[in-house]
């Protein structure tokens, strides 16, 4: 009997000694993952007050040389794109700093609620304001010429006057809405960023307006003077079609100083996206290459 309650106790001992670990890890209070080398920095628009967040990037290397500028990526949707850009400039172009540029943070809470926390890239990415006045009223579309001029005057503002950037090297990242948004910017003041990827824009019924923007500036004779990567998914039909109109239309610009790669993406609109990244990084670090 004492045998038996003796090999009882090690059982139990042993048991115990077993699930320790797992104790151990449900007392330990969770804390969520954060990005290496990222911070999150609060940015105001100047002026409409709006309150966004950067979230920025930094080589690994770039506190070990004061001399070295970097290029940077600037890119819409920010907490949608941070990883895949992060992961894929980690493994093919690691001398590069990343900004994203964060939704507007201090919306209306009914907006919020209705829509969801991204509601202001509907306003801020499109080119166009709508004709029916009650939308256009609630949602105040069509404000890209304003959200350019945040971007243009306090985003980079900001990053070139506090970090070691090269101001002859920016680069934009936009996806589908945030794509139209970088046609328009492309369109409509080009020397923002010297390299353009502009994966499957939404650019049903913007044609026309790119276009007349588009030869506004042509007929001033003015170059674009850029790099551009634009793609779009196999599966993705009518805004494949689009596409082409827009790719056929920079094409007739006749423009020398237009580098343009279109490049389509086997699959649909959101499968697409991940190969978009991975390609379009994977050209720009060919850029920088051929450069140096």
């Amino acid at each position: 009997m004492k045998w038996k309650l003796i090999s009882m106790k090690k059982t139990l001992i042993s048991i115990f000694l077993l699930l320790l670990p797992f104790v151990n890890v449900k007392a330990v209070a969770q804390k969520p993952y954060e990005l290496p080398r990222v911070q999150v920095v609060p940015i105001e628009d100047a002026k409409s007050g709006g309150q966004y967040e950067l979230y920025i990037k930094l080589p690994e290397g770039y506190g070990r040389s004061n001399d070295i500028e970097y290029p940077v990526i600037y890119f819409t949707d920010a907490v949608w794109h941070i990883e895949l850009l992060s992961a894929s400039t980690e493994f093919l172009m690691e001398n590069v700093i990343l900004v994203g540029i964060s939704w507007q943070k201090d919306i209306d809470k009914e907006l919020k609620e209705e829509v969801g926390v991204h509601f202001s890239r509907f306003r801020d990415y499109s080119v166009r304001k709508t004709s029916n006045s009650e939308i256009q009223a609630k949602y105040q579309l069509g404000q890209a010429d304003n959200h350019l001029d945040f971007i243009r005057n306090d985003v980079i503002g900001y990053v070139e006057n506090n970090f070691r950037s090269d101001p002859g090297n920016r680069t934009y990242f936009g996806y589908s809405l945030g794509g139209e948004f970088g046609a328009y910017i492309l369109l409509s003041q080009p020397d923002t960023f010297k390299n353009y990827i502009i994966g499957s824009p939404s650019l049903k019924d913007d044609i026309s307006f790119l276009s007349e923007l588009g030869s506004k500036a042509a007929l001033k004779g003015d170059s674009l003077n850029a790099n551009v990567f634009v793609s779009n998914g196999a599966l993705e039909n009518e805004l494949g079609e689009h596409v082409k109109e827009f790719v056929t239309m920079l094409e007739n610009r006749n423009d020398r100083s237009l580098s343009l790669n279109h490049v389509v993406i086997e699959g649909s609109h959101q499968t697409a996206f991940p190969m978009t990244g991975v390609r379009s990084v994977a050209w720009l670090s060919n850029l920088h290459k051929d450069a140096n």
